[in-house]
């Protein structure tokens, strides 16, 4: 009996036991079940992971091509070399070897030896060899080192569009510009080099290497073209050898596209050597960086007055050299000879600040920032590249009257060069805003077009009727106002002028430096570029007409010429016996409304100078031949060089020639200085200013243009 019990004891404890291992063997089959198959492939890529050390070699970089197919940023294939450092030791050749590297690669030998034997299984040695170094290293034939082709980024035109391409680091990286815009478009697929160590982390002498071959990045191309880029450079190097500016830049784009035809700042840089250059400059202040445009932006609040109905062509306006807002006073750039009465028109012509600070003041606040916002300011354009600044905008809620009139003069907001010419660019473009473009195609390897940017259109922010108006009134800017030195002959140009005050950092406004700037259009009648030139504290002359304009000039001319823009020439105004020319009668002694109205029987136009009776002088002298409207000056009374006066009135010499103002001087008693040649466009100090005799005016002359078009009509 007791050993029959012993018996059911032994058996239940075997049964226990056996019941544990089956369950323990059913737990192991599962969990073989879960490691096979659930977790197979994830525990086999780790064990590859933990087998293989990857070395990452860059895809090359897709080709930036201009608008017409022509290369400006590529990837040219550079020979990289590694070192196997276990293989280098086995060899038991590793400082000859080291010594023939450093002789080939300018290395120091004792760095380049502690490098290729460290206890690591993959060094890169020396990366993008050139050629001729690379073949001598391959001649070699030692043993551990290896090479892979890596791409590296080549700028062909060097610093041609350098701030808008940008530049790509050593590691085939985008770090500005459209490169690191566009970076995973062009960067592609990297690829592996893949080295075998054991599970120690110890390198295998006779490793398993695997290369695994990087897939290349897409191409895009811009709508910038090469040659109109090349006319926008050469000028902005001429500015900076004339003037010698802190910086100078410029734009041009279609305004019915929107796409950026050319785009250029200076000073400059390599883009293959970027690292050579300091840092600013790499920066496209054309997009980055906000200034009070100062007259430029007038034709933003002429647009928005026009489409209102607050400002009309009848108009009229009085400049007494200032307009009072409150107790606050805006002046007038010419406040010594204020510009009296004037039409609207003559108002744009003469860039009147009080005429715009009175249209500013009419409109309102609430319409003023309608139109300030719908045109684009006080927000990103969201053109293709970094960088992009917002501008700087009075705050609308706390916006006075005062800010409204200084704002209509192109002061109290900072706005971007590319916020105002796409502003500018809807104005030409019937009032409809584009987006700026700088990319119209992204193509793969094989050539093939992926994907198409279509020209963007924001919104439309007046109407055609009042674009055609402004554009007729920023025509006779050029033809008869400040703008002279833009017009191109053969073709319609609209623009502006402006001079605005640098803003000192911490607040208020320099005494002597100054942004020079002209924004235009050509032709005016059917738009096909608009274009902004901006020179940042040149040295001497500020002047927008006078050191921006030429540029535009020159750059409009010739791209219109390059895109084979009909030249519109109306020849019967161009024939010499077409214009009539008048003999100037001598008029000196006689009394002033005798000799005006003589004049003016002649159809000249005549302005007189000075409270006497009588003419004393006038210019230019009789017999002399002068165009129908031509001016005549009449002087009542002249300081006599006997008297010794203590101070005289400046006269005013815009438009007169050199002997003109020869003579004028010496019956002044004043000395000049003459800057350039031609006529006289800008004087210092200005009209009207009394000033010790035998002071020295500063003339500023430039050569003499002369529409022969008539103005658009509305």
């Amino acid at each position: 009996m007791r050993e029959l019990t012993i018996n059911i004891k032994v058996k239940k404890r075997i049964g226990v036991v056996f019941l544990f291992v089956l369950v323990l063997m059913v737990v192991i089959f599962l969990r073989l079940i879960w490691v096979q198959f659930v977790m197979g492939e994830d525990l086999r890529e780790k064990a590859a992971s933990a087998r293989f050390r990857n070395v990452e070699v860059k895809a090359k970089r897709g080709v930036i091509y201009d608008a017409k197919g022509r290369p400006l940023a590529i990837s040219v294939s550079t020979d990289s070399f590694y070192a196997i450092p276990a293989q280098v030791r086995k060899s038991e050749k590793a400082e000859e070897t080291a010594e023939k590297l450093a002789a080939i690669l300018g290395m120091d030998k004792a760095q380049l030896l502690e490098l290729i034997t460290k206890r690591q299984a993959f060094v890169w040695v020396k990366r993008h060899v050139p050629d001729e170094k690379a073949k001598e290293i391959k001649d070699l034939n030692l043993e551990g080192i290896s090479f892979v082709e890596e791409p590296e980024r080549f700028y062909p035109k060097g610093q041609l569009l350098a701030q808008v391409l940008g530049f790509a680091g050593i590691d085939n990286q985008g770090l500005a510009g459209l490169e690191v815009s566009y970076d995973k478009v062009l960067s592609g697929v990297s690829g592996t080099i893949m080295v075998e160590y054991d599970a120690r982390g110890q390198e295998i002498p006779d490793a398993l290497q695997k290369y695994i071959p990087p897939q290349d990045g897409n191409s895009i191309v811009l709508t910038i073209d090469e040659t109109i880029q090349y006319i926008v450079e050469r000028e902005l190097d001429e500015i900076m050898k004339l003037r010698n500016p802190k910086r100078t830049g410029a734009i041009v784009i279609d305004p019915k596209t929107g796409r950026v035809l050319a785009m250029a700042a200076r000073p400059a840089f390599d883009p293959n050597q970027y690292q050579n250059y300091d840092e600013s400059y790499w920066r496209n202040f054309l997009i980055s960086d906000s200034y009070e445009p100062g007259s430029t932006f007038k034709t933003v609040v002429l647009s928005g007055a026009m489409e209102e109905g607050v400002a009309k062509i009848t108009d009229r306006f009085y400049c007494p050299g200032y307009v009072k807002v409150g107790k606050e006073i805006v002046k007038c750039w010419r406040h010594g000879n204020p510009h009296g009465s004037q039409s609207l028109l003559e108002g744009v012509q003469n860039s009147c600040n009080p005429v715009f600070s009175t249209i500013g003041l009419k409109e309102g606040k609430d319409v003023f920032f309608r139109y300030l916002y719908g045109f684009g300011f006080g927000k990103k354009t969201n053109i293709e590249l970094p960088g992009e600044a917002l501008g700087i905008l009075v705050n609308k809620d706390k916006a006075m009257d005062i800010d409204l009139a200084t704002m209509s003069i192109g002061q109290a907001n900072a706005v971007t060069p590319i916020q105002l010419l796409t502003a500018f660019a809807a104005i030409a473009n019937d009032g409809n805003l584009m987006k700026p473009q700088l990319v119209k195609e992204v193509r793969d390897k094989e050539g093939n077009v992926v994907k198409t940017v279509e020209p963007e259109k924001i919104r439309q922010v007046i109407s055609k009727d009042t674009s055609r108006s402004v554009m007729s009134i920023l025509e006779t800017v050029v033809s008869a106002g400040t703008g002279r030195n833009a017009y191109v002959e053969g073709y319609r140009v609209g623009g502006k002028t402006g001079t605005a005050q640098k803003i000192i950092p911490g607040g208020g406004y320099s005494t002597s430096e100054y942004i020079g700037s002209f924004m235009g259009v050509a032709p005016v009648n059917d738009p096909q570029v608009v274009c902004l030139v901006v020179v940042d504290a040149p040295q001497g002359t500020y002047f927008g007409g006078q050191i921006a304009a030429p540029a535009f000039k020159n750059i409009v001319r010739d791209t219109l010429r390059y895109l084979q823009v009909p030249a519109q020439v109306e020849p019967e105004k161009l024939a010499e016996n077409q214009v009539k020319s008048v003999v100037v009668p001598d008029v000196v002694a006689k009394e002033q409304n005798e000799a005006v109205r003589q004049l003016e029987k002649l159809k000249l136009t005549v302005d007189v100078v000075g409270n006497g009776t009588k003419i004393k002088v006038q210019l230019p002298v009789a017999g002399s031949q002068l165009p129908e409207s031509g001016k005549v000056i009449l002087y009542t009374s002249m300081p006599a060089q006997g008297d010794n006066p203590e101070s005289v009135v400046v006269p005013d010499f815009t438009g007169k020639t050199v002997g003109e103002v020869q003579e004028l001087a010496r019956l002044l008693n004043l000395n000049f200085e003459l800057q350039g040649s031609g006529v006289v466009v800008q004087q210092e100090p200005v009209p009207g200013d009394q000033v010790p005799v035998k002071s020295k005016i500063i003339v500023i002359m430039e050569p003499k243009s002369k529409s022969t078009l008539e103005p658009v009509g509305p």
